[in-house]
């Protein structure tokens, strides 16, 4: 494994921009999730089938807090791809928003030391790519540093801040099936990210924005 470092990355992940189909439905989803201060909503008209190519994942203390997130996003209207389970790694469960949008909720912690609390303490972008080697140089070249790395099998770097979205890269099919999902996709990723770096566009098709170019919608 990659030494992790201290250091504050120069470029920073600052937010994700999901496109949505509607975005009145999706607005009232992430509210109720409780996320809506963390991501952008953006109106797209013509939407991709299939696994979209990443996983937005919330990191919790315990649980008893993995279970409070996944029952306010199917009470939200989420579909279950994956029930909350003990894990050799934690516990974690995996819905699917209305708008498509995979989200993976879970904890290192397989008891509750406390009572369950809506906080979250990592928000994660985890983007499934085809060579995590390639994909993770790319990323430094344009200056996000790396927090951990795990030969070609997973990348993370460092958050920009508190609150502060984490990006990670994982291979394309191993993320895939550890969200339960088929890999297979046609039309756009849905998702644009932001941050404190010029426009460009990743060797799997992410697309980066600058931060004045994203408008909430």
């Amino acid at each position: 494994m990659d030494t992790t470092t201290d250091t504050e990355p120069a470029v920073a992940l600052s937010r994700v921009t999901l496109e949505v189909a509607d975005v009145e439905e999706a607005r009232r989803f992430y509210a109720a999730l409780g996320v809506d201060t963390r991501i952008r909503l953006r109106a797209r008209a013509a939407q991709g089938t299939g696994f979209c190519g990443f996983t937005l994942a919330l990191t919790v203390s315990g649980p008893a807090a993995v279970d409070g997130f996944v029952a306010a996003a199917v009470g939200a209207g989420a579909t279950v791809l994956k029930p909350a389970a003990k894990s050799l790694w934690g516990y974690g469960g995996v819905v699917q928003a209305p708008d498509g949008t995979i989200w993976k909720i879970a904890t290192s912690s397989k008891k509750d030391t406390g009572p369950a609390t809506r906080e979250i303490d990592e928000f994660v972008l985890l983007i499934g790519v085809r060579d995590v080697k390639a994909a993770k140089q790319f990323y430094v070249d344009r200056g996000l540093a790396v927090g951990k790395s795990f030969g070609g099998k997973y990348a993370e770097f460092l958050p920009g801040g508190p609150g502060a979205v984490k990006p990670a890269l994982y291979e394309r099919r191993a993320l895939a099936k550890d969200l339960g999902v088929p890999d297979e996709a046609a039309g756009s990723h849905r998702i644009v990210l932001g941050g404190t770096a010029g426009a460009f566009t990743d060797p799997d098709g992410f697309v980066r924005e600058p931060a004045a170019s994203a408008a909430h919608a």
